[in-house]
């Protein structure tokens, strides 16, 4: 299904595509250069391969018995050495100055996207970022953030927030995606849908339209939508779809590819620091 998925998706978009920016026509930091991979390109083997088997000891040896990791520095599950060259400062990614994580848990590495609905390159790279997420080691925490760049860009930032208070959040976010820009049964930036409209997409997962309209003016909602537009300012951004690694450093590259890969670096960087 997410094969199927991917495939009509680079059917019906260009091949080439730049990230979506801010309305105020700001610069985007992390555009990539060169057109996007296909989307049924396997995600980065750093990111998503489990460690081979070690080979067994010779007849006349015993095999060592492993010492217990020490409680709190437990090894990270599926992390493996990251490939290609080590990135650069300035070209494959920017410090941010006072960065700060979106939500640091204790003992984790964040990765966060920023991302919108309603942006064309967004919706590329998720057939990309999705696998890349699941094989993610078990020290890493990612988490999606929605940009608010005015408009309906808001409307949406607040309807997933809706939707993860909900408890839908993870199992509409694709068919969001899938519904504005393949089936076009919502608008996103070609005309504003209303919260009326957003609500029925969501009625189809078992929501209460009027609960979710309820959810999306919530004070609650409002906190979230502030705390990511927060989030997005202090990390310099200004397009669609971005990575920011530990509230350190934003990602750059060259395609969405090379944007995973300088994140797998840069995960193993704050790894090794936290040693």
């Amino acid at each position: 299904m997410k094969t199927r998925f991917a495939l009509t998706l680079m059917a019906l978009l260009p091949i080439a595509l730049v990230a979506c920016k801010a309305q105020d026509g700001s610069a985007d930091t992390t555009t990539p250069a060169t057109s996007a991979p296909a989307a049924t390109e396997a995600a980065p083997a750093s990111a998503a391969t489990t460690p081979a088997d070690a080979p067994a000891p010779a007849a006349n040896e015993q095999a060592a018995t492993p010492a217990p990791a020490e409680e709190g520095h437990q090894p990270p599950v599926n992390a493996q050495p990251p490939s290609g060259p080590a990135p650069v400062e300035g070209t494959d990614y920017l410090v941010i100055e006072g960065g700060q994580p979106y939500q640091q848990a204790a003992g984790k590495i964040e990765v966060a996207e920023v991302f919108g609905y309603v942006c064309p390159a967004c919706f590329r790279f998720q057939p990309l970022i999705g696998p890349w997420k699941a094989g993610l080691p078990s020290d890493v925490q990612f988490v999606y953030v929605p940009a608010m760049f005015g408009g309906t860009w808001d409307d949406y930032a607040r309807a997933f927030y809706a939707a993860e208070t909900l408890g839908v959040q993870e199992k509409t976010h694709e068919a969001l995606y899938n519904a504005i820009h393949v089936e076009h049964s919502l608008k996103g930036e070609l005309g504003r849908d209303s919260v009326e409209d957003i609500s029925k997409f969501y009625a189809k997962y078992g929501v209460d339209p009027k609960q979710f309209a309820d959810t999306m003016a919530s004070f609650g909602v409002a906190a979230k939508t502030n705390r990511a537009k927060q989030f997005a300012t202090r990390s310099k951004i200004t397009g669609t779809p971005s990575l920011i690694v530990n509230g350190k450093y934003l990602v750059k590259g060259t395609s969405y590819q090379d944007m995973l890969r300088i994140a797998d670096h840069l995960i193993a960087r704050e790894r090794a620091a936290k040693q």
